[in-house]
């Protein structure tokens, strides 16, 4: 019997009348608040507009959300769409599961778009954004630890997760202890996020046009690789591995290959807009006017 372990939350749900809150609603938000919150001081420091941030996630945040629920249903479609299951609940994103390959990549597509239309380069964004997107990852995941999912196999170590019955695997209904895999994600990504931040400090003029997003996408992958490894949760298997473990391969690879393929970065103007889109052209208030300096006098 262990005397030491993680209690798991008494509920993830409370009622405010008739309107649920989510702890997992709860969660995502929060991570994407605080990415938006850092990004938009990193896209500042580096010579953009603050207002730039807020106007990408417009676009990046809903493309984000379908892209992860989307990645979900795909890779495991038996979930929703066998005999005695309800596909309507493929909508049901607060039950949980997104994936975030998906999530990154069509989130990707809405920052292309956002990108566009303030003339501003993608490649710039996604080193601004990198440490952001991972923080939000770190406090994501803990939606999944008041969901009581996506947990490990069983443990006696003294951090073990305590699991209610009601959510533990149906071949273990008396075992109660596992792997808090959530834990170990959500700090292996905190850690990445510290390892960006120390990156682009140090060797900002050569982690540049998408370098450090590269860095992350080739950091995150290798802690999800070993966490994978300790997941029990459904999934679907190929020549023994999960699904998950041959798109992080794919990422690592294609990271790998982009850092080794880019070389150094070309010399530029040191700002993240394209020639006459500079942060001095921004966009001014309806109404207003520039005046002589002589006529300011």
């Amino acid at each position: 019997m262990n005397l030491a372990y993680l209690p798991s939350p008494s509920q993830g749900v409370w009622h405010l009348g008739p309107v649920p809150v989510r702890a997992y609603a709860l969660c995502i938000l929060a991570g994407i608040f605080t990415a938006v919150w850092l990004t938009g001081r990193r896209w500042e420091a580096r010579g953009g507009r603050r207002e730039d941030i807020a106007d990408i996630a417009i676009w990046a945040v809903p493309f984000g959300i379908a892209g992860g629920r989307l990645y979900h249903v795909i890779t495991d479609p038996e979930l929703y769409f066998t005999a005695g299951k309800q596909p309507i609940r493929a909508l049901f994103i607060w039950d949980g599961g997104l994936g975030i390959p998906g999530a990154v990549a069509l989130g990707a597509v809405g920052a292309w778009l956002g990108c566009r239309r303030r003339g501003i380069k993608l490649s710039d964004f996604a080193d601004a954004v990198a440490p952001g997107l991972v923080l939000a990852q770190a406090i994501g995941r803990w939606g999944n630890y008041f969901n009581q999912e996506l947990y490990g196999r069983p443990t006696h170590l003294p951090w073990a997760l305590r699991i209610d019955s009601a959510h533990r695997p149906a071949d273990m209904p008396t075992v109660g202890l596992y792997h808090p895999t959530f834990l170990y994600e959500s700090l292996w990504d905190l850690g990445v996020m510290a390892l960006l931040l120390w990156l682009d400090h140090r060797h900002h003029r050569r982690l540049r046009r998408g370098r450090l997003f590269a860095c992350y996408v080739l950091a995150y992958t290798t802690g999800r690789a070993w966490i994978e490894a300790l997941r029990i949760d459904h999934a679907n298997h190929f020549l023994g591995l999960r699904l998950n473990d041959y798109v992080s391969l794919t990422l690592f690879a294609g990271a790998l290959v982009y850092l080794i393929a880019s070389g150094r970065p070309r010399p530029d103007d040191g700002t993240p807009y394209p020639p006459g889109k500079g942060k001095e052209e921004a966009p001014k208030p309806v109404g207003t006017t520039d005046v002589p300096a002589r006529e300011r006098a």
